[in-house]
């Protein structure tokens, strides 16, 4: 199991505005308010939470335990991994059109795809939200995506 980072202030505001965006956007919590450590919550959520920035290249900077054990990365090797890489090269396309359609309308919640680990490893991800990071003048920050299902596919 991969132990918890210790979060910055820079870390937990990020992670504030994924909470909140996804509450902003869907009408629906993330998770439910009972929890005074937000950093802790999203961490053993038994869901996968990802989110990415802006940068022309966008690099993810938050993954829960779980993501990271789908994607077998530790926190620090995931928060330098370009998003771009969580697809396999003949479905980046496919992927970019589904960034392009969150960036349009917010946020979709009927997502299903192939993505693969760092060894390799496929999996399909099904009923996935995907939502744009919006602050509250409405600047994007990044996207984010959570999801619950998740099926290993054969070896090619």
């Amino acid at each position: 199991m991969t132990d918890m980072p210790a979060p910055t202030d820079s870390a937990r505001d990020r992670l504030n505005l994924v909470v909140e965006s996804y509450h902003r956007l869907t009408g629906r919590p993330l998770l439910d308010s009972s929890h005074s450590d937000l950093w802790q919550a999203c961490w053993t959520l038994p869901r996968v939470i990802v989110a990415h920035g802006t940068e022309a290249d966008p690099i993810f900077f938050y993954g829960n335990q779980l993501a990271l054990r789908c994607f077998e990365l530790s926190f620090a090797a995931f928060t330098r991994l370009p998003s771009r890489y969580s697809a396999e090269p003949l479905l980046r396309a496919e992927r970019e059109a589904l960034l392009l359609r969150v960036h349009e309308r917010g946020f979709i919640d009927d997502y299903a795809g192939v993505r693969i680990s760092a060894s390799g490893r496929r999996f399909r991800i099904e009923q996935a939200v995907v939502w744009n990071l919006l602050d509250d003048a409405g600047e994007r920050h990044g996207q984010a995506a959570t999801f619950e299902h998740w099926l290993p596919l054969p070896d090619r």
